[in-house]
């Protein structure tokens, strides 16, 4: 059985470069594309001896081209922290829009089955809880978040217009918070930070009382979800995340506890538009892919505390406090 090819967009960031272990791992040719705007090398660099791996530095929001026959493409690339988009808007508006319009016709060409990576982001901030994916969102488009916010939104549009219009197999996953090793330790999420902010010393800063809550997916079970949905024949979008939800209060409290600091916790003035409530309704991925999360929240920050340790030390003394409880 010949083997199968895959083309991973975003595939030097943090769910990319899982994703490239994960398909290196069930026997596929990888295809990695990055621009390395937010990407980094040394999340992919122990896959460049492989036979079944090549890498490709190009922006997809300008003409993409692969030679031979490709099968699968999983688009990735996009700025995913606030601190990135609110810094790069166009660009984020650019991936999400010129970068996915490319990517589907490359996919139509060569006839391949594609997932984009949306976001529950395309929620906003909600109105019901827990978000099925029938729920449409209240979403701000012109404020600070709107670039991310609108890009997925457009994203999913487009895609959808491509399997109706084209017939094209397409797959949308809308991933909620997720967290693991390679994350960037400053990326502007509030994992990173309430654990670069223990590493340091420094108090922990939520937003607000704390009241807001998030539901967090160990990378692992992030990737699994994803692998079952772009070899199922669902083409709705797909809601796949942790549905164990928490405050950012009560999270920045086990982050003291796990790292063995005493830290206290200062609350600082909440950003604009940001997300009051996020969990999934994982009701259609349980029916249809047969997934749920496994890794529970202690074991998976036990294994990304022990990763951020590990960073050099000047990596751990860089910091950057704006960032949205995202």
């Amino acid at each position: 059985m010949a083997r199968k090819t895959i083309l991973i967009t975003g595939a030097a960031g943090f769910l990319g470069s899982h994703l490239c272990d994960r398909f290196i791992k069930e026997d596929y040719k990888v295809i990695a594309m990055d621009n390395l705007i937010t990407g980094d090398l040394r999340n992919i660099e122990h896959l460049f001896k492989l036979e079944n791996f090549e890498f490709y530095n190009h922006d997809v929001s300008k003409f993409v081209y692969v030679p031979g026959d490709l099968d699968y493409i999983l688009h990735f690339a996009s700025p995913a922290s606030p601190i990135d988009y609110l810094k790069i808007p166009i660009q984020t508006l650019k991936v999400g829009s010129l970068g996915t319009h490319n990517l589907l016709g490359l996919a139509r060409a060569k006839k391949a089955r594609m997932l984009i990576a949306s976001t529950s982001e395309v929620y906003g901030d909600p109105n019901v809880n827990p978000q099925p994916e029938e729920y449409w969102g209240n979403v701000n488009p012109v404020g600070p978040r709107g670039v991310y916010d609108e890009a997925k939104r457009f994203q999913e549009a487009i895609t959808m217009a491509y399997h109706t219009f084209h017939g094209l197999e397409t797959r949308i996953v809308r991933i909620f918070n997720t967290y693991g090793p390679r994350m960037r330790l400053n990326d502007g999420r509030v994992l990173p930070a309430f654990i670069g902010q223990a590493l340091r010393g420094e108090p922990l800063t939520m937003f607000g009382d704390g009241s807001q809550t998030r539901s967090f997916c160990y990378v692992d079970d992030l990737i699994e979800g994803i692998f079952r949905l772009l070899h199922s024949d669902y083409a709705q979008p797909m809601n796949i995340g942790n549905p164990d939800e928490i405050t950012i209060k009560q999270f920045g409290d086990e982050i003291i506890k796990l790292t063995g600091t005493d830290q206290e916790m200062i609350s600082l003035p909440l950003p604009t538009d940001d997300p009051k409530q996020r969990r999934p309704d994982i009701t259609k991925a349980r029916a249809i892919l047969g997934w749920e999360p496994k890794v529970s929240r202690s074991e998976g920050l036990k294994i990304t505390y022990e990763y951020f340790k590990s960073l050099p030390e000047k990596e751990i003394l860089h910091k950057d406090f704006t960032y949205y409880n995202k």
